[in-house]
């Protein structure tokens, strides 16, 4: 069997590299499970990684990974739950996640050592888990596998159309203030975006992103500082803000801060290049290590940022700096070019997933056609959607909901429960009550999550069009 069928995945070398694994393979075999060997299979010692990441080198791509817009739509977040309720949430979605994690990479080593294989994916992980789990539960291992598949692809193409809104509101602040005499809508300027953004994606060979990666994670460390500097410059007293807010806001919290800190996708790729995977887990381990650096940075940043900008906290915190000042309106600017080059790297994931489906052709005609064809497709559908749709709030919330929630708490709670079914639950079934709760949370997060996002969103929708005098999000 060579290297590819065993399905070992390239260097994980950045953020933008999460695609170049084999996150939409599928490779499972139950068949192996029958094979009878006296040593226990080891995937760790079968795993055959040209360049493997040091324990340090995988807590980095870990905080990249995790580290990136959601940490700016945080101060909004902390807006729809208040101070204090704000951090307690913030420390729990920050275990829930952490938690959730820990069993989809538990669950993935085992069941390579059921399936012989060195690594699996994400989604080759939850199909092995119903493979290997229950025998009633077999029948659904390939269905499973091939949903977290569809899944992963959908979840990106929705990221994609935040990142379109982002975009087209940050270039709007800037220009709106020193151009008073041409307003547009934020809708003119998400369709912009459009020329673009087809031109950058027409690039098809990751290696030509990397450069691209490498600038943008210059450009974000810059933005980040000045914003900080704004952020806690004048801090006003701690009395003028709400404690806790309104329990009908507290949704849009739960879903912003699940988007922000959910890196589902990222995680299995890291841990399968790691030089010592035996050290992602446990105490401290790389994950715990990573998620207590991200969880006190978002606690930081949503605190900070609702306390300096109140009510009136935005999107990306980046849009409340301040119009008079060039370098704050410099800093919208490169956050809107950073997110403009992640928008092509965070493109790559849902194309290979398309590409691979591609190769199934028998004919290789028109290749380029289509090709250009299916990639324009997808960006004039992103831009679509966010021009109907442009409270980056409100869109942050929706996908946080429906997408994040779901792959990122209650996939990870059903395949970790039903690999653990008639093997070990813990004393008293404490693992299946456990991740009973995780799963009832996620589920409340994707139903009030969604529902307050898309009563929103409609309600846009018939305000004839005003979307900037939109009192959730004022652009």
């Amino acid at each position: 069997m060579s290297q590819n069928e065993k399905g070992e995945i390239d260097n994980f070398k950045s953020t933008a590299d999460l695609c170049s694994n084999p996150g939409f393979q599928s490779s499972l075999s139950v068949a192996s499970k029958d094979v009878i060997n006296d040593k226990p299979y080891n995937p760790f010692e079968n795993r055959q990684v040209e360049h493997p990441t040091s324990t340090i080198g995988a807590v980095v791509h870990l905080l990249k990974a995790c580290l990136g817009t959601g940490v700016l739509a945080m101060p909004s977040g902390f807006k729809n739950a208040g101070l204090a309720a704000g951090v307690i949430g913030t420390i729990l979605a920050g275990f829930f996640c952490t938690n959730t994690v820990q069993m989809v990479v538990e669950t993935s080593q085992r069941v390579c050592v059921d399936a012989k294989k060195p690594s699996m994916s994400f989604a080759e992980t939850c199909g092995a888990a119903f493979a290997y789990g229950p025998k009633r539960a077999k029948p659904w291992a390939n269905f499973v596998r091939t949903l977290i598949d569809y899944s992963l692809a959908v979840t990106y193409l929705s990221v994609l159309c935040v990142y379109v809104v982002f975009i087209g509101s940050s270039v709007k602040e800037v220009l709106d203030f020193y151009y008073p005499e041409m307003i547009l809508s934020i809708q003119t300027y998400c369709v912009l975006t459009l020329v673009p953004l087809v031109l950058i994606c027409q690039i098809r060979n990751l290696k030509f992103l990397v450069p691209i990666s490498l600038l943008a994670n210059i450009l974000i460390v810059v933005v980040f500082c000045i914003t900080l500097y704004y952020v806690f410059t004048d801090l006003p007293p701690v009395s003028e803000r709400e404690m806790v807010a309104s329990i009908s806001q507290w949704p849009l919290f739960l879903s912003t801060v699940i988007f922000a800190m959910e890196g589902i996708g990222v995680v299995m790729p890291v841990e399968n290049e790691m030089k010592s995977p035996q050290k992602f887990l446990g105490c401290p381990g790389v994950w715990n290590v990573a998620m207590i650096i991200v969880i006190s940075l978002y606690g930081v940043v949503g605190f900070f940022g609702y306390l300096q900008f109140g009510n009136d906290a935005k999107g990306s915190i980046t849009l409340n700096l301040p119009e008079d000042d060039m370098i704050a309106q410099g800093t919208k600017l490169l956050m809107a070019l950073v997110i403009y080059f992640s928008y092509a790297l965070q493109f790559y994931v849902p194309m290979e997933f398309i590409n691979r489906l591609l190769n199934k052709r028998s004919s290789k005609k028109y290749e380029n056609v289509i090709q250009v064809s299916i990639r324009t497709a997808i960006v004039i559908a992103t831009v679509g959607f966010a021009v109907a749709f442009p409270n980056l709030e409100l869109v942050i919330s929706f996908v946080g909901a429906i997408f994040f929630s779901s792959l990122g708490l209650l996939v990870p709670a059903v395949i970790h429960t039903v690999y653990n079914w008639d093997k070990d639950l813990g004393k008293f079934n404490y693992v299946l009550y456990k991740n009973i709760i995780i799963g009832v949370v996620s589920i409340i997060a994707l139903v009030s999550g969604s529902y307050v996002s898309v009563v929103g969103m409609i309600e846009d929708l018939t305000s004839d069009g005003h979307v900037e005098d939109n009192s959730t999000l004022t652009y």
